[in-house]
């Protein structure tokens, strides 16, 4: 499933043209000679493309927009949500936490997500809305495992901040970033320009990575901070 996963995110993400790029793979049998070397080089795109040092950038649909306009705005910060959510994997990784895979397929639907926003449906053709299509299907997804780590919880009855070990931290970093992207994504589903969909898995996304903070300190036997209010 992962596998699959992140095959589809790679092609979606080599699409919208927002900042990754695929990496050539080696040939294979025997060693290249020099002459082979330096043809292959001189073959090998750039990472650096020169085409945004104007303050410009592409979306999917082939507009050109400012770098600070809205859809890149919230690109940027879906991007440093998934950065985020890969430091917690790490975290978790150290931990031996059971909940790697659920991150990662995260992670992919992430790079769902910001292919659909880089797909402004006022400039999208038929064939780019099919190819960038965001579903329900992940939100629902998102609610089974909030569901299933809740019912492992003792119900909340106070304020918590963010605390309770490396992992436990991490995720709830990373639910305030979700909360940022959300923030940025929701302009842009009021303005018409993106699935109402991305919106709402980045609110559920937020919930889970809160739930799954208190999990993960469970596990590890660490203890949350609770708020008290500091009398002056």
């Amino acid at each position: 499933m992962a596998g699959l996963c992140c095959r589809r995110c790679l092609s979606r993400a080599a699409a919208v043209q927002w900042g990754f790029r695929r990496a050539l793979s080696q040939e294979q049998g025997e060693p290249p000679s020099l002459d082979a070397k330096l043809k292959r080089t001189s073959q090998v795109p750039k990472i650096y493309t020169k085409t945004g040092d104007k303050g410009f950038s592409s979306t999917f649909t082939g507009e050109r927009r400012a770098k600070d306009d809205q859809i890149f705005d919230a690109l940027g910060t879906l991007d440093e949500l998934s950065s985020a959510i890969g430091l917690c994997a790490e975290f978790g990784s150290e931990q031996g936490h059971s909940f790697l895979e659920e991150l990662h397929k995260v992670q992919c639907m992430l790079q769902d997500a910001g292919s659909n926003v880089a797909t402004p449906i006022s400039s999208a053709r038929e064939s780019h809305l099919k190819r960038t299509s965001f579903s329900e299907k992940p939100v629902l997804e998102l609610e089974m495992w909030i569901d299933r780590y809740s019912d492992q919880l003792p119900p909340l009855t106070n304020f918590i901040l963010p605390s309770g070990g490396k992992s436990s931290a991490a995720l709830h970093l990373s639910r305030a970033v979700c909360r940022r992207a959300e923030r940025r994504v929701v302009p842009l589903v009021k303005s018409g320009e993106v699935d109402a969909n991305v919106a709402k898995y980045l609110n559920r996304l937020s919930d889970y990575l809160f739930v799954l903070a208190r999990y993960a300190a469970r596990k590890e036997g660490k203890e949350e901070n609770i708020y008290t209010r500091m009398e002056p």
